[in-house]
């Protein structure tokens, strides 16, 4: 049997500017599921699992906890309808554009295209679905008649789980990992980026672009692109405004 490539993305800060999970959490916050101080715990340590993550698992469960605090209780169909809602006023605008490019470009090219993040499952489906992608693995809620009950399926996809997700992907549907593409910002998928043949980073936090460098794996940094064109706006809103109020002087016969 002939096997193939395939294309696997991170989502936060990759294919999306923020936090999938903070974006649901903000969505559920507005419509009154928990406190204000609540979703400022979730930011602290959203941000601290972050920074500290792969190497401090005391934040890693720290980070499990309240992101499935979130949704416990709570009915699966309430959430769908909550992050199809959320996806449509926050994510939608803070997609990379350059990265849809990326990926659009492997699916022209006959590879599936597949998101892999420590997200909820379903709000990485959904991700995946409105952009036309193939599927996404993503982080398993236990739901029990049609709610959650604040458990895990599994472990989060974060660091090597990722890796080890994508390996299992990859035996299920015939993928050859070293004809695989993968991208990331975040030194915590080099496990998932080292196990494919073409390894690339995008928007890479600083840990990530020193690997990527002395590796050779190609660096896409979108965020320079953007603010690029943001700093670029103003100045050319002007000089087509100035173009069509200055009219060329007539040349005196």
């Amino acid at each position: 049997m002939t096997t193939k490539g395939a294309a696997f993305f991170d989502v936060d800060n990759t294919l999306i500017k923020g936090s999938t999970l903070y974006f649901l959490s903000r969505g559920m916050y507005q419509r009154g599921f928990f406190s204000k101080r609540e979703i400022s715990t979730f930011v602290l340590v959203n941000l601290r699992f972050r920074l500290t993550g792969k190497e401090n698992p005391e934040e890693i469960n720290k980070f499990k906890e309240a992101a499935q605090s979130f949704v416990t209780g709570h009915k699966v169909e309430e959430i769908k309808k909550i992050a199809s809602d959320v996806y449509d006023k926050y994510v939608s605008e803070r997609l990379w554009t350059g990265t849809i490019d990326i990926a659009k470009n492997h699916l022209a090219e006959g590879r599936e295209v597949w998101l892999v993040t420590a997200a909820p499952q379903h709000m990485a489906e959904l991700i995946a679905e409105r952009l036309g992608f193939t599927g996404a693995l993503g982080t398993i809620a236990e739901t029990s008649n049609g709610v959650y009950t604040g458990k895990m399926i599994g472990e989060m996809l974060h660091g090597s789980k990722k890796a080890e997700a994508v390996a299992a992907l990859a035996k299920e549907h015939n993928f050859d990992l070293s004809k695989s593409f993968a991208y990331s910002d975040s030194h915590h998928d080099i496990p998932l980026l080292s196990l494919v043949g073409h390894p690339q980073v995008i928007n890479p936090d600083a840990f990530l672009q020193v690997k990527a460098i002395r590796d050779g794996w190609p660096i896409h940094d979108f965020r320079r692109a953007r603010k690029i064109s943001s700093a670029l706006a103003p100045v050319l809103s002007r000089a087509l405004y100035a173009a069509t109020i200055l009219k060329p002087r007539r040349r005196q016969h």
